[in-house]
């Protein structure tokens, strides 16, 4: 096998194969950084590359393998980790100049879980400064491409793991999503991604100064983009491990108990004031078809206030933000940050002083209402947004901009706000005037019950094919 097919395997391909001897992890890991070195300096997704320690490490581990060590379920694995995660000796920018120097002390428990399992980093991918834009691009390391083409955002924040993992550049990308940071940069790049529950992965940064505010830590999470559903459920429940560090992780197996079947699917198309493209309604509806073909039982019907929730959510998620992070944005990020912040607090006006604990406190009022509806139906299949993604820098574009990137994709937030698990994946292939572009869907599921997101994800995605094989045939 040449080093040109090994990087084409999927995360759960290459551990079968180094599980059982039939590929070395240094192979592996050789192959993902061929590769890294020769897309990468056309997307810009992977800002500083380990390949040196990368192949030390693949070294280390065959050789305790060839000395009876068991290997991991991840073992041999390349992955990327995003730039706003503690990797011991490796800066956390977080895509700030400011921050180029604050070196991690120790791995945050994401990259700990992932290397305890086998999976070996070989380079680290960019965000937005302070990771919270849906778009990526910085002072610090540059802009992040698609590999779709430069017609399209690669998304945000997670923007270069998409990029990455979809351009071939390790078989998993680590991510995290406060809002949507996940689920953008797999809609943009056609990654598969689940954005987890509430206390599902372990979280902590050793290199912080301070705790993160509470709606900070209940609505912020880690998780990984992949190039299919079933790697989702190769490398999560090793992500999923539990670390002391974190004394709110729920330390709940990945799969739950089987439910009795169909299981009922939740299907709308509502996008509230916000008019659907065709593109994703085809895709909404391809994603239904799929779904009812798999066996669920799909009817479509209207579930509780999505708009509503994700209003209030990302208003409150700013109240947190002017009271707590404003003074870092003023005094370290661009011009470019600080006028993007300016736009959101007037779209989203920040709850302040007492409004802002009512609405915080209001949190589980949302909650109760959705649990009580995915008691009925453990699955909800939604729009992600309202039309196909945006194009790089539309939320430098004023009012209207930031309407398109973030104010219409409530089906995002909300969901953090709620601390629900939501699953995003291709539905759909479109064939635009500027060119392809994969349309995503997002599926919603019970608490603690990503495991049926991703089956739900591998259904659609069986029908579909994987956006990964049609980027590759356009990349060459």
């Amino acid at each position: 096998m040449t080093d040109k097919d090994i990087w084409r395997l999927d995360a759960h391909e290459i551990a079968g194969q180094t599980r059982s001897g039939d590929l070395t992890a240094e192979a592996a890991v050789t192959a993902a950084i061929t590769r890294m070195e020769a897309v990468n300096p056309d997307l810009n997704a992977v800002v500083q590359s380990c390949a040196e320690q990368a192949l030390e490490r693949a070294r280390g581990l065959d050789k305790a393998r060839a000395e009876g060590a068991e290997p991991g379920p991840l073992f041999g694995v390349p992955v990327t980790i995003k730039v706003n995660v503690d990797q011991e000796g490796y800066a956390t920018t977080n895509g700030v100049p400011a921050l180029k120097d604050l070196i991690a002390p120790a791995d945050a428990p994401v990259v700990a879980n992932l290397q305890k399992a086998g999976a070996i980093v070989i380079g680290r991918t960019n965000t937005p400064e302070f990771s919270f834009r849906a778009d990526t691009d910085n002072p610090l390391h540059g802009r992040t491409h698609n590999p779709w083409g430069k017609h399209i955002s690669p998304g945000g924040s997670s923007g270069g793991a998409g990029a990455a993992v979809m351009a071939g550049i390790g078989a998993l990308a680590h991510g995290n999503d406060i809002g949507g940071s996940l689920r953008f940069p797999a809609a943009a790049n056609g990654a598969v991604t689940v954005k987890p529950g509430l206390g599902r992965v372990p979280a902590w940064n050793p290199s912080q100064k301070a705790e993160r505010g509470m709606l900070a830590q209940s609505m912020s999470v880690q998780g990984l983009l992949t190039r299919s559903a079933a790697d989702l459920h190769a490398a999560m429940p090793s992500l999923i491990a539990p670390d002391p560090r974190d004394p709110f992780h729920v330390p709940l197996p990945w799969r739950g108990e089987p439910l009795a079947g169909p299981l009922k699917v939740a299907f709308t198309r509502n996008m509230f004031d916000y008019d659907l493209h065709p593109e994703v309604d085809a895709a909404l509806t391809a994603a239904r078809d799929a779904l009812a073909d798999a066996g669920y039982d799909v009817h479509e019907v209207g579930p509780p206030d999505v708009f509503e929730a994700g209003r209030v959510g990302y208003r409150t998620l700013m109240g947190e933000v002017h009271a707590l992070m404003k003074a870092d944005i003023d005094a370290y990020g661009s011009d470019t940050i600080r006028t993007i912040f300016e736009t959101y607090f007037q779209e989203f006006p920040p709850y302040e002083g007492d409004e802002l604990l009512a609405m915080m406190a209001k949190r589980s009022h949302y909650a109760r209402q959705w649990s009580l509806f995915l008691e009925v139906y453990p699955l909800v299949l939604t729009p992600f947004q309202p039309r196909p993604f945006f194009a790089p820098d539309r939320d430098t574009e004023g009012a209207e901009g930031v309407d398109e990137v973030l104010g219409c994709a409530v089906y995002s937030y909300a969901f953090n706000y709620m601390g629900l698990p939501a699953a995003c994946v291709s539905a759909r292939l479109a064939d635009l005037p500027k060119g392809p572009q994969p349309i995503p869907v997002q599926i919603v599921a019970r608490r603690w019950r990503e495991d049926l997101a991703v089956d739900a994800a591998a259904a659609i995605e069986a029908r579909v094919g994987r956006m990964c094989d049609a980027l590759w045939a356009r990349m060459g």
